[in-house]
């Protein structure tokens, strides 16, 4: 059975903001390696959009080989936006999903394969009110955003981890995976 991935950014202050973060060329290899071992990434329509970015890179690279490189991961990888707003998503490797996030996700899990990316802090809200997460790589950079949306806001139950093992940047960004506890604790 493949894994469900949360793989995000937030700051120390927990705030989760694609734009916030100090990104630099081993970031960019890291997630362009988590896409290359990936079959599938999962988005909402507000960081779909932004990360719709990447496609410029495509008709006119940066000269930046690892933002160059992670442009075509991102193009190359199948994209799966939860949206009830978007018409179409112009996007080649991209499809509207035309399920609710919870059968989609139990649907992709069934499948053989590589396993499945979640790249938006409101799937990964609803997936783990679901407990369909599997496994969470938090990469947290060493800055304070002081505003913004908190990256765990609205859980319903308690949630237990158990680190996995970590990976550090020069930068002083550290990447936490972790699993969810076998033992949770649903009321507060």
């Amino acid at each position: 059975m493949r894994k469900v991935i949360a793989a995000i950014n937030m700051t120390l202050d927990g705030i989760c903001d694609h734009s916030a973060g100090i990104p630099d060329e081993d970031l960019h290899k890291h997630y362009a390696g988590l896409l290359d071992n990936a079959r599938v990434i999962l988005y909402g329509r507000t960081t779909y959009v932004l990360m719709q970015f990447w496609q410029t890179l495509l008709q006119n690279p940066s000269g930046q080989k690892s933002m160059d490189d992670f442009a075509l991961a991102i193009d190359k990888i199948p994209k799966i936006v939860f949206s009830k707003t978007l018409k179409s998503t112009e996007w080649d490797s991209a499809k509207l999903s035309t399920n609710e996030i919870e059968e989609e996700v139990l649907e992709l899990k069934q499948q053989p394969g590589k396993d499945i990316l979640v790249g938006s802090r409101s799937l990964i809200i609803q997936l783990m009110n679901l407990n369909l997460i599997d496994e969470f790589q938090i990469c947290i950079h060493p800055m304070i955003e002081g505003k913004g949306l908190p990256l765990f806001d609205k859980i319903k139950d308690r949630k237990i981890f158990r680190l996995l093992k970590t990976k550090i940047f020069d930068s002083g960004a550290i990447v936490l995976y972790y699993e969810p506890a076998q033992e949770q604790t649903t009321n507060r």
